[in-house]
C-alpha cells in the first residue's frame, strides 16, 4: 500500500474549499438571473397593463418626422388702438364753426380752399369712381363719430379717392329731422384727408349722402 506524501491532506482540503466557492458563485449567478428575469417580467406586465388602458401604442417613425418653425403670432397693438379710437373722438369737435367753410349753395358743399371750384361739379357728375362707403344708419352720435373717422383716415391710407358717407335722411329720428347730416358736415371739414365734399345725387343717395373727396394718399396722416 502506497503513502501520500505529506502536503496531499492540504491540496485536498484546498480542492473541497475551491468546490464550495464555485458553488457558491453558481448560486449567486442564478440568483442574479432570477432577479432580472423577474425584472423584465414585471417590465412586460406594466406595458400590458398601459396597452390594456390606453389601446395599442404604434410608435412614430422619427426618420419622417418633419421639424416646422412656427412664426410667433404677431402681437396686437391693442393699447395703439385704443389710443387712435381716442384720439380720433377728441379730434372731432361737434362745436366746430364750420358753417363759413362751407359753400354757399343749396346742398352746403364743401371744399378746401387750394380745391379749384369746378372739382365739386366733378364731384357731383361722378367724375370720380365710387371706392367705397360708409353707413351711418342706427349709430349713435359718438359711434358715428368714431366710426366716421376710422372710415376717412383708413380710405385715405388706403389711396381711394372717392367715397360716400351716408349719414340718413332723418325718416326714422324725432321730429324727422336729420340728426347725424350736421354733424357729419363738421366732422368731415375737421379731417384734413378730406379735400370736398357734395351732396350725392338721387340715384346715390340725395339728401341723405355725401360724396367726399380724399388726398388719397397712403401716407397722409391724422
Amino acid at each position: 500500500m502506497s503513502h501520500k506524501a505529506p502536503n496531499s491532506w492540504h491540496s485536498l482540503q484546498d480542492l473541497k474549499q475551491l468546490q464550495r466557492e464555485l458553488a457558491l458563485a453558481r448560486k449567486l449567478e442564478e440568483e442574479r438571473r432570477e432577479r432580472l428575469a423577474a425584472a423584465r417580467r414585471l417590465a412586460e406586465q406594466e406595458r400590458r397593463i398601459f396597452e390594456l388602458s390606453v389601446g395599442q401604442v404604434t410608435p412614430l417613425n422619427h426618420a419622417s418626422r418633419a421639424e416646422h418653425g412656427l412664426a410667433k403670432p404677431e402681437a396686437l397693438p391693442l393699447q395703439r388702438e385704443a389710443d387712435e379710437r381716442q384720439a380720433l373722438l377728441q379730434a372731432l369737435s361737434d362745436d366746430f364753426d364750420v358753417d363759413s367753410l362751407l359753400e354757399t349753395d343749396d346742398t352746403l358743399s364743401f371744399r378746401r380752399p387750394e380745391i379749384p371750384p369746378e372739382v365739386l361739379n366733378k364731384l357731383r357728375r361722378g367724375h370720380w369712381s365710387l371706392q367705397a362707403q360708409l353707413d351711418l344708419h342706427g349709430l349713435r352720435r359718438d359711434q358715428a363719430r368714431e366710426a366716421l373717422g376710422t372710415f376717412v383716415q383708413d380710405s385715405a391710407r388706403r389711396g381711394l379717392r372717392c367715397v360716400r358717407v351716408v349719414h340718413g335722411k332723418g325718416n326714422g329720428s324725432p321730429g324727422r329731422e336729420p340728426v347725424l347730416k350736421t354733424k357729419v358736415r363738421r366732422w368731415l371739414v375737421q379731417k384734413e384727408q378730406v379735400l370736398a365734399f357734395v351732396q350725392a345725387r338721387a340715384s346715390d343717395g340725395g339728401c341723405g349722402a355725401l360724396m367726399v373727396l380724399l388726398q388719397g394718399s397712403s401716407q397722409s396722416k391724422g
